[in-house]
């Protein structure tokens, strides 16, 4: 069952910035092919931290401001929100441990 949600350029100021849970934001777009290998990783981890942690995907090709926002220059790139800030952030795709050990250390601040 997914716990991934849709992130866009409407809710992100309610679902991110002013989230009390840490939130992991994938930014994304259906044609990249690393994305596409990430994406497991991401559904898994709105499975494992559930509860501690948000997961949200941000089509880029949709959300343009956002991804100007936070200088997303390629994809996939991962950012980590702590307290609506940039906690952590991973560019590129990344085998799941890298991405769940960086999970886990913005967790433990």
């Amino acid at each position: 069952m997914s716990k991934v949600m849709e992130i866009n350029e409407t809710n992100f100021e309610q679902e991110v910035k002013k989230s009390d849970t840490p939130v992991l934001v994938d930014f994304w777009a259906t044609w990249c092919g690393p994305c596409r290998m990430i994406a497991p990783f991401v559904e898994e981890a709105s499975e494992n931290y559930q509860g501690k942690l948000k997961v949200g995907k941000v089509d880029v090709d949709d959300n343009q401001r956002l991804a100007a926002q936070y200088s997303i220059m390629s994809i996939p790139a991962v950012i980590i929100f702590k307290n609506g800030e940039v906690a952590d952030q991973i560019n590129g795709a990344v085998p799941k441990k890298v991405l769940f050990d960086r999970i886990d250390k913005v967790l433990a601040k």
